[in-house]
């Protein structure tokens, strides 16, 4: 509890004191001193808690702000005091104040999730230089740099471990409750914890341009976009508050006439008005939903950029996904070898040979596949547009594809492969094929599964790649429809066609190219919150954590979050009407008009702190 709550909750405890103190002397002493002495034990409790009110009321009319909570309670109260009413007038006062405490205690809690993100900037980096430890300012670090971090120490921008080895907290980066090892080769990222060992790590980046720089960047800026439920509440009282004055003000006048004169009658009806008919409930509760929605998928290690963000991805139907670094990982591995004459670990193992000093991601991943084992190679010459051919282990090895093995005498067959197929010759006579695929991610499978429960009913991806290619990563997603040879412009369009249909269209992506699709999607969401500049700043959602398994949780929560905000505006709305029409028939006292307002909003503002469970 902060040191302003403390206080406040101190002034009502004292305020209830006199309160009850002048409620029980005004009842039970029947003389003349008591009750003017109860009436001044009430009026010091109204003092405590309700002069502060009067105050903000004043000062917001001077600002031009004359119809909001403070303007409503303190004419109810000075009505009530007017009409001798010093109990019921002191009770409004008290029991709004502990609506307000309320109030205070649930944003805050609801703020604790965020502000732990918040607080992740390192306080000092330390440099080697010279080979003495010099402290500075993180902002001051520069690419190249070697930083000395211990144990209890942030990471102070992006880098590779030089040397030493530790155990690193990510949480609040990444999401994820289990430290990571990390070893001399190892990438860490700004903004996490150093637990065990001392770790040398040459610097990446700067500051500026570092994680958990940008991670500050996009939590300083995601309260600012309002969803509509929001915006909608917004307008709604800025209306509905002037209404309700007048309708009050119309109540305490024009009745009298028609019934005896009776203006004390109708006065007090018209306060009973007043009380019940204040937004506090609607007006703070909403957003508090929303404010606790975002802080619980802070807490999951993704960023949502204000409650619109939210609000679209509980409408989520349709699920489009780039292909390559959001559902692939962009690296291959061999999925079969067909060999012939041969054994299929004897191709495999001269044909790794032969791309054993190629870059390609293709010659890497069938080396890998081969063990990575050091093979002698002689004559290595590398045939542009068709392959690569050597001497391994003292036989000619030719590896390319098909239009190498056509231009060598050979017609294989046509490999029907969702992949990549390189085809071998091992001394002039053709040796088989190896087969290799894009890896898919881990969890993608899942995630999609999730989706699909939770009622997305399209999952399509789009990619660039070949038709082959594409369908054979679909089929093992069990993706609705695919479309392959696209375009970054071809995306685009694609999206905008399947954006005609009523659901909300999320789209997932990682890259560059992603950047205007994730822009005019309903929800654009950015894998990896290392990710591609264009793409965070573009996108609604950024997954701090390459996993796809985060985008069903998100969704959950912001249904979630949905739900709540519905059920508090439905409550609220419908205590107040059922109570505004009784206190019309001057069925409902001033204590059932403070329920209908403080209470109600204390209710909702309970209901309000499950969005971020």
């Amino acid at each position: 509890m902060t040191k302003k709550q403390k206080n406040l909750l101190i002034r009502i405890i004292l305020g209830v004191v006199l309160f009850l103190a002048g409620m029980i002397l005004e009842r039970v002493v029947e003389a003349p001193w008591a009750y003017w002495t109860a009436v001044a034990l009430l009026l010091l409790s109204w003092l405590l808690c309700g002069l502060e009110i009067a105050i903000k009321a004043v000062k917001n009319i001077g600002h031009g702000h004359v119809f909001d909570e403070h303007f409503l309670m303190t004419l109810a109260t000075v009505g009530a005091f007017a009409l001798m009413d010093f109990d019921e007038g002191a009770a409004v006062m008290l029991f709004f104040q502990v609506g307000e405490l309320f109030q205070s205690i649930a944003v805050e809690r609801s703020r604790r999730s965020v502000a732990a993100l918040m607080d992740l900037r390192p306080d000092v980096a330390v440099v080697l230089r010279d080979g003495e430890a010099v402290e500075c300012d993180p902002e001051e670090v520069e690419v190249g740099d070697l930083l000395r971090v211990l144990p209890g120490q942030r990471i102070p921008v992006d880098g590779v471990v030089t040397e030493g080895s530790s155990s690193v907290d990510t949480a609040k980066i990444t999401g994820e409750s289990v430290p990571a090892d990390v070893a001399p080769g190892d990438r860490v990222l700004s903004g996490c914890i150093n637990i065990s060992g001392v770790l040398t790590i040459r610097a990446e980046s700067e500051y500026a341009s570092s994680t958990v720089a940008r991670i500050l960047e996009l939590m300083e800026s995601a309260t600012e976009g309002k969803s509509a439920t929001e915006s909608l509440i917004t307008r709604f009282a800025r209306y509905y508050t002037p209404c309700v004055v007048a309708g009050a003000v119309a109540l305490a006048l024009l009745p009298p006439f028609f019934d005896g004169w009776q203006f004390a009658k109708w006065i007090t009806r018209a306060l009973n008005f007043l009380v019940v008919s204040c937004p506090f409930a609607l007006v703070i509760s909403v957003p508090l939903s929303f404010f606790g929605g975002m802080g619980a998928v802070s807490r999951a290690g993704m960023i949502a950029k204000g409650g619109m963000a939210l609000e679209n991805l509980a409408k989520a139907g349709v699920a489009v996904f780039d292909k390559t670094g959001t559902l692939t990982t962009g690296t291959f591995s061999v999925t079969q070898v067909q060999a012939t004459g041969m054994e299929q670990g004897q191709l495999l193992r001269l044909v790794a040979g032969a791309e054993s000093a190629s870059s390609h991601p293709i010659a890497r991943a069938i080396v890998a596949a081969a063990g990575g084992q050091e093979i002698p190679v002689e004559n290595l010459k590398e045939i542009p547009g068709r392959g690569i051919s050597a001497v391994v282990e003292g036989r000619q090895v030719c590896a390319g594809n098909r239009m190498m093995m056509e231009e060598l005498g050979f017609s294989p067959e046509e490999v029907q492969a969702g992949g990549t197929v390189v085809y071998a010759a091992v001394d002039g006579s053709y040796a088989g094929c190896i087969l290799l695929e894009d890896t898919v991610k881990p969890g993608a499978r899942e995630a999609l599964a999730e989706l699909r429960a939770l009622g997305v009913r399209e999952t399509v991806m789009l990619t660039g790649d070949r038709e082959h290619a594409a369908a054979s990563v679909a089929q093992r997603l069990g993706l609705t429809r695919w479309f392959a040879g696209l375009l970054p412009q071809d995306k685009v369009e694609k999206v905008r066609e399947l954006q005609e249909s009523k659901d909300t269209l999320i789209f997932v992506g990682d890259g560059v190219n992603d950047a205007p699709v994730l822009a005019m999607a309903g929800v654009g969401v950015a894998m990896g919150g290392i990710g591609s500049d264009a793409a965070v700043e573009a996108a609604d959602l950024v997954l701090l954590k390459d996993d796809l398994r985060r985008l069903p949780k998100a969704i959950r929560i912001s249904r979630k979050t949905m739900a709540v905000a519905r059920q508090n505006i439905i409550f609220a709305l419908a205590v107040k009407f059922a109570v505004l029409l009784l206190s019309i028939l001057g069925m409902a006292s001033m204590w059932l008009a403070v329920f209908a307002d403080v209470g109600v909003a204390v209710l909702a503002i309970l209901n309000a702190t499950r969005a971020g469970r």
